[in-house]
């Protein structure tokens, strides 16, 4: 993977080329993982314009989380954490008064080098971040991580139905990330799992997490 300023980088599986400027679209509730899709729909003036920028050049833009404190300047450039991931745009659907809803495709994680504020929209020079959730698991890692989330998934109400939004007969990668982006965390907890240094590190807080909140709703049916 190229990663070198001032060049184009090179998703890690494809030919697709993720530029070095890219628009950062930054939210308070987002987290985005390589590998996962996410749908949004853009209303905001700036960010129409960045989706029309994005689809004639480029094709890409950074997703980042908001940092606290951010409704004090949304309408600025209020800080966001400096890892994020890359999305392809692989459509947009454009409606009559301007809106649309868009598909992004997940590519890679990536840092902030420096932002430019020279648009109506955030841009930011970044560099790619290989090696978080790449690679695959041992056996028993996976299988603890699939058994706690067995257990997670029936302990819920809508249990039944939650166990049906996951696929469980993917790659490492898929399922560490789709479980990290789907299940109910927090956005910091996912932020969290965003930035691990290797696939086994976020499996192992992504267990740890699921441990917590299976603790938490054991805790509050003891005190019931």
């Amino acid at each position: 993977m190229q990663t070198e300023r001032g060049r184009h980088h090179r998703d890690h599986d494809s030919s697709f080329r993720v530029p070095d400027r890219i628009p950062v679209f930054p939210l308070p509730n987002v987290v985005f993982f390589p590998r996962i899709f996410l749908p949004l729909h853009i209303f905001e003036p700036r960010y129409r314009t960045m989706i029309a920028d994005a689809a004639a050049d480029g094709q890409c833009i950074g997703m980042a989380l908001l940092k606290e404190g951010w409704e004090r300047d949304y309408h600025g450039n209020p800080p966001v954490f400096e890892m994020g991931c890359v999305g392809r745009l692989v459509s947009v659907q454009s409606l009559p008064d301007g809106r649309s809803n868009i598909l992004l495709q997940g590519l890679s994680r990536y840092r902030i080098h420096e932002e430019y504020y020279d648009r109506s929209y955030r841009q930011a020079s970044v560099v790619l971040q290989p090696g978080g959730a790449e690679g695959t698991l041992d056996s028993s890692v996976r299988s603890e991580l699939l058994r706690l989330v067995d257990l997670y998934l029936k302990s819920r109400d809508d249990g039944d139905r939650a166990c049906g939004l996951f696929r469980f007969d993917v790659g490492d990668e898929i399922l560490v990330n789709s479980l990290s982006a789907y299940l109910d965390f927090t956005p910091l907890e996912k932020q969290f799992l965003l930035e691990a240094d290797s696939l086994l590190q976020q499996s192992r807080r992504l267990s740890d997490l699921i441990q917590f909140k299976l603790y938490e709703r054991d805790g509050a049916k003891g005190w019931g």
